[in-house]
């Protein structure tokens, strides 16, 4: 080998060593979710993407502006999709999934549809059921199976449905956790979950539930919970083990994840996750 040659290949591999320590959990883009902004993306939407970009991150999960018009989306209703495609490839971000009230979806679904087509979703996501205090498992289980009804049809637009937890599906009716009546209801191919990290607070750690129903996650909600100060913080500045959670995450399913935190959080959190090695 000549030295010209042993220079070039002793500098290719250091910028493979440099990728590698630098690669982002399951080789996959750190996103972010717009609601805890949404007041600054209410007053500078174009503005607020770029600051968050600039950051680092590449895949935004927006809110639906008509779903969310009252929670600090309605200045984005009037806006086309075809234009706030643009606004959100313009900061170097891609929208790869939305959240949309369960109500939005059941009356406008051919609509909604055709509002994640036009902005490249490849993912729609229930946010809640929007259950009342005690409803019954049977009421639950009804809004499950008309998931399954929206499944199929979004399915058939080449989107996957999904549904995000809360804290309320950890909780029992009659000795079963509500959780684990949704995910027996749920068609596995036309429903999957979007799994909240900050359960583990309530005792749910992510691992074990992504071994239960591996297959059947399709994207994380991250934030860090520490026990000590007993508030959400950073991600990885918290108890969650963020190895274990991520290295199960692959028999989960999981094709992407969001950090759902205000700016601070954001910014702290995405050095965290870039230097992961997962």
């Amino acid at each position: 080998m000549t030295r010209r040659n042993f220079v070039c290949a002793g500098a290719a591999a250091a910028g493979c060593l440099s990728l590698k320590l630098e690669a982002d959990p399951l080789n996959l883009p750190v996103g972010f979710q717009v609601y805890p902004v949404r007041d600054l993306i209410a007053k500078d939407f174009a503005g607020t993407l770029k600051q968050i970009a600039a950051m680092g991150y590449k895949t935004v999960e927006m809110c639906s502006p008509s779903g969310y018009a009252n929670s600090g989306f309605g200045s984005l209703v009037g806006m086309k999709p075809g234009k706030l495609r643009d606004v959100i490839e313009s900061a170097g971000l891609r929208c790869v999934s939305s959240h949309f009230q369960f109500s939005e979806m059941k009356e406008d679904t051919k609509g909604r549809i055709d509002f994640a087509k036009a902005l490249g979703m490849k993912q729609m996501i229930i946010a809640s059921l929007g259950m009342p205090k005690g409803a019954t498992m049977a009421e639950w289980v009804r809004a499950a199976e008309e998931m399954n009804l929206l499944g199929e049809k979004t399915k058939k637009a080449g989107i996957q449905l999904g549904f995000h937890n809360h804290d309320g599906e950890f909780e029992e009716i009659d000795g079963v956790l509500i959780f684990d009546a949704l995910m027996k209801t749920f068609d596995p191919q036309l429903v999957k979950n979007q799994f909240q990290v900050s359960v583990i607070r309530l005792g749910f750690a992510a691992p074990p539930l992504f071994e239960k129903y591996a297959g059947r996650f399709i994207s994380l909600h991250l934030m860090d919970w520490s026990a000590a100060e007993k508030r959400l913080v950073p991600v990885g500045q918290g108890g969650v083990d963020w190895k274990a959670l991520f290295a199960a995450a692959k028999k989960g399913g999981v094709k992407n994840y969001f950090v759902e935190m205000g700016m601070d959080a954001l910014k702290e959190s995405y050095p965290y996750l870039h230097s992961l090695q997962v």
